[in-house]
C-alpha cells in the first residue's frame, strides 16, 4: 500500500514540476496533435523498418505520401534483397504494384483505414487520441506514448510511439506482443508535414513505371532459370494441432511447383512457384480482394463464408496459400511466417 502511495505522488509532484517549468502536459499535447491532425493535408516520409519477426532481423526502407483527404503511395524496399512493392490509394481504388514482376492488383477497398499502420502518422495519431489507457512521458526533445493498438496481426498488442516535441512528427515506433518483446521497429528519418505534389504522384501506371526504372531487374535466360535452385519456404507457426503431412513436386510449363499440404485441426495447403515477368502491365481487378500487410510484403487477401486464400510474391517466389478451416486472421499468421527453407 505504501508503495502505491508514493507511486501516487511521484506522479503528482511530477506533474507539477513540469506545470512548473512551463512543460506540457498530456492534455496539452493531445489537444495539440487533434489540431494537427485537423489542419493536415498531406506528408511524406521515410524511413526505415526492422522486423523481428524471423531468424535474423529484416530491413526494409519505407517511403510514405498521403495527400487529404484519401490519397496514399507506400513503397516497401528490402535493403539487401533489392525487392520492393508499391501500394497505392486513389480515385481508381487501391493497387499493389510488384513493379520487377510488372504485376498489380486492384481493390475496391478502404485500406488502410479500421486498421492501425506503424508507417502511418495518421493511424499512430489516432491509436493515440483513442486510447483511454495510454501513457505518457516527456523528455528534453521528445514525447512518448504508450498505446494499445488495432494491428491485423493480433500478436503486436501493444506500441511504443516516440514523437518530437517541435512539430510533433513521429520520430519512432516500437510495436511489441504481450511479453512486450518488440517486434517491429520503425525510424523515421525525414516528415515533410504539409508536403506538396504533383499531378500523377498517385497514378498508377506512373509509378510502376517509375519504379520500374529505379531498379534494374537483369532478365535471365531460359539456361540459367533451369540452372538456378529453388528455394522452398516453409512456414515456421503451425496452428495447434496441424502438420506436414505431404510435400509434391509437379513440373509445369512455367516450371517446377511445389505444394505443401498440413492436416490437422486446422489444414491448409501451401503453394509455391517460381515467378513469372508479366508482359503486360495492366491491373488484374479483385472485387472481393483486400491488401494485406504481411510485413515483409503486400500480400492479397479473398475470401468467403468457405475458404480463405492469401497470395504474394517474395524473393522471386510467388505464393499461394489457401484453407477452408482457417480464419482470415490465423491463416495471415501462416503466411507471415513463411521465412525457413531448404534447398531443392
Amino acid at each position: 500500500m505504501k508503495k502505491i502511495l508514493w507511486l501516487i505522488m511521484s506522479v503528482v509532484v511530477a506533474s507539477v514540476l513540469l506545470t512548473a517549468c512551463g512543460e506540457k502536459t498530456q492534455e496539452d499535447v493531445i489537444s495539440d496533435l487533434e489540431r494537427n491532425l485537423d489542419e493536415l493535408t498531406g506528408y511524406k516520409t521515410k524511413a526505415s523498418m526492422t522486423l523481428q519477426t524471423g531468424e535474423e532481423p529484416q530491413v526494409y526502407d519505407v517511403e510514405v505520401w498521403f495527400k487529404s483527404p484519401s490519397f496514399y503511395r507506400v513503397a516497401l524496399n528490402h535493403t539487401e534483397k533489392d525487392q520492393s512493392q508499391i501500394i497505392l490509394r486513389n480515385e481508381e481504388g487501391v493497387f499493389v504494384l510488384t513493379p520487377a514482376l510488372n504485376k498489380s492488383f486492384r481493390f475496391q477497398s478502404d485500406w488502410p483505414e479500421n486498421n492501425s499502420q506503424v508507417y502511418l502518422y495518421e493511424s499512430l495519431m489516432n491509436d493515440i487520441l483513442m486510447d483511454p489507457e495510454r501513457a505518457f512521458t516527456a523528455t528534453e526533445d521528445h514525447y512518448t506514448f504508450q498505446t494499445n493498438t488495432n494491428y491485423t496481426n493480433k500478436n503486436l498488442n501493444q506500441q511504443e510511439v516516440r514523437l518530437n516535441k517541435k512539430d510533433l512528427t513521429p520520430a519512432s515506433v516500437k510495436v511489441m506482443d504481450a511479453e512486450l518483446s518488440i517486434l517491429v521497429e520503425v525510424a523515421f528519418e525525414d516528415f515533410q508535414l504539409n508536403a506538396e505534389f504533383s499531378e500523377g504522384d498517385f497514378e498508377m501506371d506512373r509509378n510502376m513505371t517509375g519504379a520500374q526504372l529505379e531498379t534494374e531487374v537483369p532478365a535471365m535466360t531460359d539456361e540459367e532459370e533451369a540452372d538456378e535452385e529453388f528455394a522452398v519456404f516453409y512456414p515456421m507457426y503451425e496452428p495447434q494441432g496441424t502438420t506436414l503431412s505431404k510435400s509434391e513436386e509437379v513440373e509445369t510449363d512455367n516450371g517446377l511447383r511445389v505444394v505443401l499440404t498440413y492436416d490437422g485441426d486446422q489444414p491448409f495447403t501451401l503453394i509455391q512457384q517460381q515467378s513469372q515477368v508479366v508482359e503486360a502491365s495492366t491491373s488484374i481487378d479483385l472485387a472481393v480482394g483486400e491488401p494485406v500487410d504481411l510485413g515483409f510484403t503486400f500480400g492479397v487477401l479473398t475470401g468467403d463464408e468457405e475458404s480463405n486464400t492469401i497470395s504474394w510474391s517474395f524473393e522471386g517466389t510467388d505464393f499461394f496459400l489457401a484453407s477452408d478451416a482457417m480464419d482470415k486472421d490465423e491463416l495471415m499468421s501462416v503466411a507471415r511466417s513463411v521465412y525457413g527453407t531448404h534447398e531443392k
